[in-house]
This record gives structure tokens, sequence and C-alpha cells, in this order.
């Protein structure tokens, strides 16, 4: 009988060892779970993940390099003076306020800001939580919210217009949490930069001025107003 009394706590002792195991182990998943949305680009670089333009390519007659002096400073906590953005500017011959402008990724909507034309709308990718798409002057085509969900190539509205040009920046939630710009160029798949290829542009570099380009080659800000002359060429011509 002894040996069965000494089994028995054994037993339950080795039982509760497991639950406590199992609690921590549980316990040390969430802070993991909570940094979904953060991604390090130097240690992980840019992934390439977006299969669909935002727009129709078609109508567009050209296109604004990133951190090129295009419209007005747009700069993140890492660098000043720049555009970080590209401006797509569509065909004269066309009615600017029917453009189509869609969804270039599935995820969630992060902001709705009305502005001057139109609304930007912000969306956070559920594939990469870290990378959130600023879409600027859209004429929303229903009535959205923060919170809804959007599927990838999902009517958001048309262009306001032309009035202004349409553009399109990519944030993107570092180590530091202060936002790091990247091009939206650097996040699509070799599939969708075919398109671009099919309209004359070689690489994606040649949509790019690099850090140390711009750097050496740098604009002057009053605010967040360009009032220097830029030597370098901010714009590429599509085919």
């Amino acid at each position: 009988m002894k040996i069965h009394f000494s089994i028995v706590p054994a037993a339950i002792l080795l039982v509760f060892f497991n639950i406590l195991v199992g609690g921590c182990k549980k316990k040390s998943e969430n802070p993991q779970q909570s940094q979904n949305d953060v991604w390090d680009i130097d240690k992980n670089g840019i992934p390439q993940f977006v299969k669909t333009n935002y727009i129709e390519l078609f109508n567009i007659d050209s296109i604004s390099k990133y951190r090129s002096s295009v419209g007005h400073d747009y700069s993140d906590a890492f660098e000043h003076c720049r555009s970080m953005k590209h401006y797509f500017k569509p065909k004269t011959s066309i009615d600017w306020s029917m453009i189509t402008i869609s969804s270039p990724i599935k995820g969630k909507i992060t902001r709705l800001d009305l502005e001057w034309a139109g609304t930007k709308i912000e969306i956070a990718s559920d594939e990469f939580p870290a990378f959130r798409f600023s879409i600027f002057h859209v004429n929303l085509a229903s009535a959205r919210k923060i919170g809804d969900q959007v599927q990838e190539g999902e009517l958001l509205g048309t262009h306001v217009g032309s009035q202004t040009m349409s553009d399109i920046a990519v944030i993107v939630n570092d180590p530091t949490r202060q936002g790091r710009m990247v091009s939206y160029f650097e996040t699509i798949t070799d599939g969708l930069f075919n398109d671009y290829s099919n309209r004359g542009v070689k690489t994606r570099d040649d949509l790019m001025f690099s850090k140390a380009k711009r750097d050496a080659n740098p604009i002057s800000c009053s605010g967040d107003t360009f009032i220097s002359t830029d030597t370098l060429v901010n714009w590429v011509k599509l085919n």
C-alpha cells in the first residue's frame, strides 16, 4: 500500500508541473504575437507581396520618383525634405475623375482623412500588418469607416479629378515605431512590375532616387514646401 501512496502524489505533482509550464509558455507567446505589426527592414528586407495595381495604369502618363521634389515634403522620421511617395499623373486626354482606385492589398482600413480634395485612405496589410498603404485624393464609392476590411482589388472609388494628381505612399511600422517609409515599387511582385516594364520602365530603380543620391543632390524646404530648384529629373514618362 505504501508504494501506491508514493506514486499518487508524484503523478499529481507531474500534472501540476505540466499545467504550470503550459501556462508559462502561453504567456511567453503573447509578446511575440503583439509584435506582428512591426517589421525590421534592415534585418528582413522589404517583402514583395503586392500583386494588384491601385490605379488603372493604362490611363497614366507618368510617375514621379521616390524621393523626388514633386508636390511637397513628405518624409519620415529618418529623412527630410523629399517626397517619399509616388505621384501618378493621368493622361491629359481623359477625364481624371473617372479613373478607378482599388485596394492593392487585402487589409484593414486604419485611417480616413478628409483632404482639400477627396479622401486619404490608409490600409494595413493582413499579410504584413506593419505595412500601411496611403492612397490620396479618392472620391469614395461608398461609406467607409476605420476598421473595415477590404479585399485585394476591391473598388475604393475614383480619383478626385484634374485639380490634383493621384499619389500613393507606404509606411512601415519599424522597431522604433516611428514609421519608416518605402517605395510602393519596392513592395510589388515581379509579376506586377511587368505591367510597368511593358510601359517602358526598365527597372524598379528607375522609379526611385536612392537616399545617397538624394542626399548628394539636396533640395531646400520651408516647412513642407520645396523652395529650391532640383537638379535631378523627377518624372518617369510611360510609353
